[in-house]
C-alpha cells in the first residue's frame, strides 16, 4: 500500500477528481436546496475544480508543495457560487500544510486536511452545519485519527470516506432546509465525490484519461412545485476579487458591512487576491 503521495500523484487524483464531479454534477445539483435552491451547486464545484485540472496539465512539477499551491491558486481565482468557494478554501488550507514538502505521508496529507477545514470554517462568515463543512470536518477529522495510529495513507482515506459517508446521511437532521425539502447536503455530496475519487486514484482504478475539461453545463435541478421556498431577499449571488496590490483593504471592517447588507458571506485570500462571495439584494453596494 501506498503510504505517501508526490506530486504526480496529487495531480492525478485532482484530475481524477475533476472528472468524477463532472459525472455526477446533475446528481449533485438535483440535491441543492441550501442556501439557495438553485440547482447549482455540482455545476459549480465541478467548474470550480476543472480550473485547477486546466493548471494542473499545463505543466508538470517537482514537488507537491507545488502542485498544491498551483491547484489552491486556481481554485480561488476561479471559484463559482458559495459551494466553490468553500472547495478552494479546502484546498487553500491543503496546500498551506503542505509548503514545503517534496512528499506527502499519511500523517502530513490527514492534517492538510483538517487546516483546509479549519480555514473553510474560519472563512464563513457564519458557519452552518449540516452541510459541506461538517461533512468535510468529520472526514478529516477521522483521517488524522487513523493516520494518529499508524494507519497508511490509502486506510486513512477509507476512514474518512466511511465516516464522511455517515455525516453525509446525517446533514438530512442537521439542517431544517434539507428535512423540509428530504435531501442531504449537495455540497457534502460534491466533497465525497471528489475523496472518493482521489482514493480510487492513489489505488490505481481509476486514471486521469478519463478526466475531462468542461467550459459550461447545462444541467439544472428540477424542484417539485412546494417542496422548497425560494428565498426572498439576498437574491443576486456577487462575487469579486481584489487585488491586495492595488487597495489596502481592512477584512474585519469589509467582513461586518457585507454580513449587513447580504448573507452566505465567505471571504478567502492568498498572498495577491482576496476574493468576496455574498447573497445580496444591493450588489452594486457589495
Amino acid at each position: 500500500m501506498k503510504n505517501y503521495i508526490d506530486a504526480a500523484a496529487f495531480g492525478e487524483m485532482i484530475l481524477c477528481a475533476d472528472a468524477a464531479l463532472h459525472a455526477n454534477m446533475q446528481a449533485i445539483n438535483e440535491l441543492n436546496v441550501f442556501p439557495v435552491p438553485d440547482g447549482d451547486t455540482g455545476t459549480n464545484m465541478g467548474l470550480t475544480l476543472n480550473n485547477a485540472a486546466v493548471e494542473l496539465r499545463k505543466k508538470s512539477f517537482s514537488t507537491i508543495d507545488e502542485a498544491a499551491a498551483c491547484v489552491a491558486s486556481a481554485l480561488l481565482r476561479g471559484a463559482r457560487g458559495n459551494s466553490g468557494v468553500i472547495l478552494s478554501l479546502l484546498f487553500r488550507g491543503i496546500s498551506r500544510r503542505l509548503k514545503g514538502l517534496d512528499t506527502a505521508g499519511a500523517e502530513e496529507f490527514t492534517a492538510a486536511m483538517n487546516e483546509g477545514v479549519d480555514a473553510a470554517y474560519k472563512a464563513v462568515m457564519k458557519p452552518a452545519e449540516g452541510t459541506i463543512l461538517t461533512v468535510s470536518r468529520l472526514a478529516s477529522a477521522a483521517a488524522a485519527q487513523a493516520a494518529g495510529s499508524g494507519s497508511d495513507l490509502e486506510t486513512c482515506l477509507v476512514c474518512a470516506i466511511r465516516v464522511g459517508d455517515k455525516a453525509l446521511e446525517d446533514t438530512v437532521n442537521q439542517n431544517p432546509v434539507l428535512k423540509k425539502a428530504g435531501v442531504v447536503d449537495a455540497g457534502g455530496m460534491g466533497y465525497l465525490v471528489i475523496l472518493k475519487a482521489m482514493l480510487a486514484s492513489l489505488r490505481g482504478e481509476i486514471s486521469s484519461a478519463s478526466a475531462v475539461s468542461y467550459d459550461s453545463a447545462e444541467e439544472s435541478a428540477v424542484f417539485e412545485e412546494g417542496k422548497v421556498e425560494v428565498p426572498e431577499k439576498n437574491i443576486f449571488d456577487t462575487v469579486y476579487i481584489v487585488r491586495k496590490a492595488r487597495f489596502d483593504v481592512d477584512l474585519i471592517p469589509l467582513r461586518q458591512y457585507l454580513d449587513s447588507i447580504g448573507d452566505s458571506l465567505v471571504i478567502s485570500d492568498d498572498d495577491e487576491i482576496f476574493k468576496v462571495h455574498v447573497h445580496t439584494d444591493i450588489p452594486g453596494q457589495a
